[in-house]
């Protein structure tokens, strides 16, 4: 089998902040790297699934919605996948540094209720602000 494009990424040397990684099909793959990989420092599965609610809804009622194919979580826990179609690297990073002050300044996780969510159980919107906020430090050093 071939590898697919985000495995043949060395992640010895990947480093945190935002990568495009991938062009296909009209979609661009967007690499939002929280942590360094392999370091030992992870994101809690609750904080993952809250930032998955908080970002999903605010990108897609953003001004660039149409654009968001899709948001959600890296398996290894060090970050996330946003595809977009026809958006650059310049748009996509000024849309998560507007979408991110947003998303922590949401009172309610956006369905996060039983009937809404499969594990509405699993949420930390506590923590999922301080990894944003973290992140967001991330993007504006760059």
């Amino acid at each position: 089998m071939n590898k697919i494009p985000s495995f043949q990424k060395n992640h010895n040397i990947l480093s945190v902040g935002l990568h495009a990684q991938t062009d296909a099909h009209g979609i661009t793959t967007f690499d939002l790297r929280f942590k360094k990989p392999n370091a030992g420092n992870y994101l809690s599965a609750k904080a993952m699934h809250t930032i998955e609610h908080l970002m999903a809804t605010v990108l897609r009622n953003g001004p660039a919605g149409e654009n968001i194919v899709y948001f959600g979580p890296m398996g290894c826990r060090t970050g996330f996948y946003l595809l977009t179609v026809n958006l650059t690297y310049s748009e996509v990073r000024a849309l998560l540094k507007a979408s991110i002050p947003e998303a922590i300044a949401l009172k309610e996780i956006p369905g996060a209720k039983k009937t809404e969510c499969g594990n509405y159980l699993e949420h930390d919107q506590a923590e999922a602000k301080q990894e944003l906020a973290a992140y967001l430090e991330i993007l504006n050093r760059f």
